[in-house]
C-alpha cells in the first residue's frame, strides 16, 4: 500500500493569513474632508463662546500681572528717577532682611487666621445651624441684619467700627454700664480689634454658603441619628461636618483670599498703627509703593502677597479632592 507523498509547504505554495487591520487615520490630515470639517465646527463651537472670556482675562489679568512681575525686578520709583533699571532679586532679599516686612508678614497670618479661618467661618456655621431651627420671622430678621453688615461699603463699616472701638466709644459705654474697666481698644489691642471688625463684617458670607449646604443634607440621615440617641455635637461632629466638608473647603478659599486683601478696613480705622501694631501685607505695600514712591519694592511685596494667597489656595483645592 502506498501513501500519498507529503508536500511541505513552500514559498510558492499559498499560505492562510489574517487580513491586516485598516489603518486608523492618527492626525486630522488623514480624516477625510467631511470629518476634517465636522471637527474644526465642533472645536469652533466649544471654544468660541468662551472667547470673549479669555480675551478680558488676558487684557485685565494676566497682562497687569506680568507687567507687574517686571516692575517688581527693577528700582522703578515716583519721583527724582529719569529712568529705571534691572536689579533682579535685590527687591525681595531687601525684604526679607527687612523686619517691618517680616512683622507685616506676621500681623497677616494673625489677622487671616483670628477673622477668616476661626471667626468667620465659625460664626457663620453656628448661625446657619441655629437659624435652621429659628422660626421664620427669627431667620428673616438675623438674615437681614447680617447680610447688611455685609453689603455696607468697606469704607462705611470702617467708620462704624472705628466709633464702637475707639476710647469713649461704643464698646468702652458698654463696659461702663456693666461696672467693666474700658481701655483704648485700637491703641493696645489694634489687630484684634480690626479681625473682629472684619469677623463682623464678612460673617454672612460664610452663613450663606453654610445655609444652602445644610439645606442639601437628606433630613432623612439626621433623623435616624436622633433615633439612635446620637446628641447634637455628635450628629454635628459625625454626620454635618462630612458631609458639608466641600462647602467648607469653598468657603476657607474664598474667605482667606478675600481676607488677604483687605486694605480699607484697617486703613480707616487704625493706619496700620499705633505705630506698626496693626500693618499688615497690603498696607505695608501701599506705604513703601506710594508713601515712600518705591515702586518697584511695593510691587515685589505685592507678588509676594500673591504667592502666599497661592499657597492656600493649593491647600485648600487639595482639601476639596479629598473624597468625602
Amino acid at each position: 500500500m502506498t501513501t500519498a507523498p507529503r508536500h511541505a509547504p513552500g514559498p510558492d505554495l499559498p499560505t492562510s493569513a489574517p487580513a491586516p487591520a485598516p489603518q486608523q487615520p492618527t492626525r486630522q490630515g488623514d480624516l477625510p474632508h467631511g470629518k476634517r470639517a465636522r471637527t474644526g465646527t465642533r472645536i469652533l463651537t466649544h471654544y468660541l463662546p468662551l472667547s470673549p472670556a479669555l480675551v478680558l482675562l488676558l487684557l485685565f489679568l494676566a497682562v497687569p500681572i506680568g507687567y507687574c512681575a517686571y516692575i517688581a525686578f527693577t528700582d522703578l520709583q515716583l519721583t527724582g528717577q529719569a529712568h529705571s533699571s534691572f536689579v533682579g532679586f535685590a527687591n525681595f532679599r531687601a525684604a526679607f532682611k527687612d523686619s517691618e516686612f517680616l512683622n507685616a508678614v506676621w500681623l497677616t497670618l494673625v489677622f487671616t487666621v483670628v477673622s477668616s479661618l476661626i471667626g468667620q467661618n465659625t460664626l457663620g456655621l453656628a448661625l446657619a445651624t441655629l437659624m435652621q431651627r429659628a422660626s421664620k420671622p427669627v431667620r428673616t430678621i438675623a438674615g437681614a441684619i447680617v447680610i447688611t453688615a455685609w453689603v455696607l461699603p468697606e469704607v462705611v463699616a470702617g467708620f462704624l467700627l472705628y466709633a464702637f472701638f475707639r476710647r469713649e466709644g461704643t464698646l468702652d459705654a458698654i463696659l461702663a454700664w456693666l461696672h467693666l474697666p474700658s481701655q483704648n481698644w485700637l491703641f493696645t489691642l489694634p489687630i484684634l480689634a480690626v479681625s473682629f471688625a472684619n469677623v463682623w463684617r464678612g460673617t454672612a458670607f460664610s452663613m450663606l454658603v453654610y445655609s444652602a449646604a445644610l439645606d442639601e443634607i437628606p433630613k432623612e440621615i439626621t433623623e435616624a441619628a436622633e433615633v439612635d440617641g446620637a446628641g447634637g455635637w455628635r450628629r454635628m461632629w459625625h454626620i454635618t461636618l462630612p458631609m458639608i466638608r466641600r462647602s467648607i473647603g469653598t468657603n476657607l478659599m474664598l474667605n482667606t483670599l478675600q481676607t488677604l486683601s483687605v486694605f480699607g478696613l484697617i486703613w480707616v480705622m487704625t493706619r496700620g498703627g499705633p505705630g506698626n501694631k496693626s500693618q499688615t501685607l497690603p498696607l505695608f505695600m501701599y506705604e513703601q509703593a506710594f508713601q515712600n514712591s518705591m515702586i518697584g519694592y511695593g510691587t515685589a511685596v505685592a507678588l509676594l502677597l500673591l504667592l502666599v494667597g497661592a499657597l492656600f489656595s493649593l491647600v485648600y483645592v487639595r482639601l476639596l479632592r479629598t473624597e468625602v
